[in-house]
């Protein structure tokens, strides 16, 4: 192999002509896509970065909004609850004045119906008593018969 200067200087300018061609028409605008997509890697990034940032804050609230909603629903059943134990209070105290009143009437029933009976029997007994004694003033009886006589009138008393 032999050296020649001019073919060297040739291959020298050939090169630099090509490198000039590649650098204008295939490296600017590969170098220009290769920049393009790296804004876009980094745009994505920093869009990712904000997302993430505005999912941490929508997790945030809407725990914050489920602590709420679980603090009023604790609320609702606690006051469902004391309405509800309130209700049963009243609905127990109206039965008991309600069998108090109905206890108290029936004993004014029952007094007034012992009273009723005591006075018919006061005066079925004194017309029994009328009767007796003017069957005794009908006969003269003694002691022995006396006590037959109120026996005999005690079983047909007891017998109606």
């Amino acid at each position: 192999m032999n050296f020649e200067p001019t073919s060297m200087v040739i291959a020298i300018i050939s090169f630099l002509i090509l490198y000039w061609a590649l650098n204008k028409w295939a490296f600017g605008p590969l170098f220009n896509v290769m920049e393009k997509r790296r804004q876009l890697i980094i745009e994505q990034m920093n869009s990712v970065d904000s997302s993430r940032k505005q999912a941490e804050e929508s997790m945030a609230e809407q725990k914050a909004a489920l602590e709420q909603a679980r603090k009023e629903a604790y609320g609702i059943i606690e006051q469902a609850r004391t309405t509800s134990v309130k209700q049963a209070d009243e609905i127990v105290q109206s039965a008991k004045s309600e069998a108090t009143r109905l206890k108290d009437d029936a004993l004014k029933d029952i007094v007034s119906e012992k009273n009723k009976a005591i006075a018919a029997l006061r005066t079925e007994v004194g017309g029994i008593s009328v009767k007796i004694a003017s069957k005794i003033i009908e006969q003269q009886v003694d002691e022995k018969s006396q006590e037959q006589l109120v026996d005999k009138y005690l079983k047909e008393v007891g017998s109606k």
